[in-house]
């Protein structure tokens, strides 16, 4: 078993049950090869802490800016999507602990499937922190570590969504309307990754990929808007 002491050290909590903290890092495809291992999946602990983020944003922004939801909605998506939470988990060190197979330790570190296990991981230590420490821990560790990117994403714009930029842009060259259409789907159920592409009436335009169709349309947009140099 891994010891998880620095990184309770590093995210300045101490476990009262270090196999919460434990589990949150236990990857499906460990279990696969490692049937008796002890502890469950990770999945659970994710589900729940999707929640606890998208709670504790929320409030958050609710309690601190007078901007209407449509705004509000934008700005948490940019704080609580897949690229922004991975590179939150390497900052922490989740990487090192995560329990993966042969097969996936050996994915590329800057690979989608690799940023979506490390997205999943910090979901999953969101949910292990709320069960194991009540919710005022939860909310103080979810700002010390997500809650202060929001500064650099209002500053840089990030929010912005790309599929309005996208459309915006194309009614206004070309007259017409982008069109989506998912190219690709892989995974289990539980972890699909969709592949999406943007059309400009029967031209494919770009590619995106995301674990929602809606993230993927977002990416595509985004590699659209690069292709046409309109960013």
């Amino acid at each position: 078993m891994k010891d998880f002491t620095k990184l309770e050290e590093k995210i300045g909590i101490k476990f009262k049950n270090i196999e919460l903290l434990m589990q949150a890092a236990v990857h499906r495809s460990y279990l696969n090869e490692n049937p008796g291992f002890k502890l469950a999946h990770n999945e659970r602990l994710e589900f729940l802490g999707d929640a606890v983020l998208e709670l504790i944003v929320t409030e958050y922004l609710y309690q601190n800016y007078p901007n209407p939801e449509g705004e509000l909605t934008n700005w948490r998506a940019s704080l609580v999507n897949a690229k922004m939470l991975s590179e939150i988990a390497k900052e922490i060190g989740i990487e090192e602990y995560l329990y993966l197979s042969k097969g996936e330790s050996k994915e590329a570190a800057e690979s989608k499937a690799r940023q979506y296990i490390l997205a999943n991981a910090f979901e999953a230590l969101a949910g292990a922190v709320y069960l194991d420490q009540g919710y005022v821990v939860s909310r103080d560790f979810i700002k010390k570590f997500l809650i202060i990117k929001l500064a650099y994403i209002l500053e840089h714009e990030l929010y912005l969504d790309p599929k309005s930029t996208f459309q915006e842009m194309t009614q206004e060259k070309c007259g017409v309307t982008p069109t989506y259409k998912v190219l690709e789907e892989t995974g289990p159920d539980h972890a699909k990754i969709f592949k999406v592409g943007v059309y400009l009436e029967k031209e494919l335009v770009a590619t995106g990929d995301g674990s929602s169709k809606q993230e993927a349309q977002v990416e595509a947009a985004n590699a659209a808007l690069k292709t046409k140099k309109w960013s």
